[in-house]
C-alpha cells in the first residue's frame, strides 16, 4: 500500500466522536435504552469512546458490548481457510432496546449486515443504527450508516486505514492506493 493522504489526526478524530456522541443522544432523545455494540477490532475502542463522550454530556452510563462477527460472515473462505471463531461479549438483553453498531470504515456493507444478523439472534432490537468513522462508498448492500463523521468518496484502488491509540499507539485515518 501507498501512503496517499491523513484525512484526520488525533485531534479532529477525537471532535468527530464527540460530534457523533451528540447526534446519537439528541436522536434517540435518551441513553436509558441505548445499547452500543462494537464491532471488532476497532469498532470497540470507538464505542468505548463514544460511551465516554456520552457519560460526559449526559452523566450517564451507557450499556456496551462487543461483536465478533466472524461466525456470521459470508465471506470466511475469502478470509481464511480455517478462520478464528472469537467469543462475542454481549451480555445484554437487546430486546426493545436502541443498539447502536459502532464501526471504524463502511464499505460493502457486508460486515454491518452480518452484525445486524448477530444482534437479531440475540433479540429484537426496537431500532438498530450504525456509527461509522468514514463511510467510503462502494455498497454492495442496500445499508446507509445514521451518523458518519466523514464521507471519503474513494476508487476500489483505495483502502482507508484508521489507526487508534488502545491498538495501535496513535489516533489517525489515512488513505493509501493499492499496489
Amino acid at each position: 500500500m501507498k501512503f496517499k493522504a491523513m484525512l484526520m489526526d488525533g485531534d479532529v478524530l477525537r471532535r468527530v466522536l464527540v460530534r457523533m456522541s451528540h447526534q446519537i443522544i439528541e436522536k434517540n432523545k435518551s441513553v436509558d435504552n441505548l445499547v452500543l455494540i462494537g464491532i471488532k477490532t476497532r469498532g470497540v475502542p470507538l464505542a468505548e469512546r463514544i460511551a465516554a463522550n456520552i457519560f460526559d454530556i449526559e452523566g450517564k452510563k451507557v450499556m456496551m458490548g462487543a461483536l465478533d462477527i466472524t461466525l456470521y460472515r459470508d465471506d470466511l473462505t475469502d478470509i481464511a481457510d480455517e478462520p478464528v471463531i472469537k467469543s462475542a461479549d454481549i451480555n445484554i438483553d437487546v430486546a426493545g432496546k436502541n443498539v447502536v453498531l459502532v464501526d471504524d470504515v463502511l464499505y460493502t456493507g457486508r460486515t454491518v449486515r452480518a452484525a445486524m444478523d448477530a444482534v437479531m439472534k440475540l433479540g429484537r432490537p426496537a431500532t438498530i443504527q450504525l456509527a461509522v468513522v468514514v463511510d467510503r462508498g462502494h455498497r454492495e448492500l442496500p445499508i446507509r450508516a445514521d451518523y458518519v463523521g466523514k464521507n471519503v468518496p474513494t476508487s476500489r484502488s483505495e483502502t482507508i486505514g484508521v489507526r487508534l491509540t488502545e491498538l495501535d499507539g496513535n489516533d489517525k485515518v489515512d488513505i493509501y492506493e493499492l499496489e
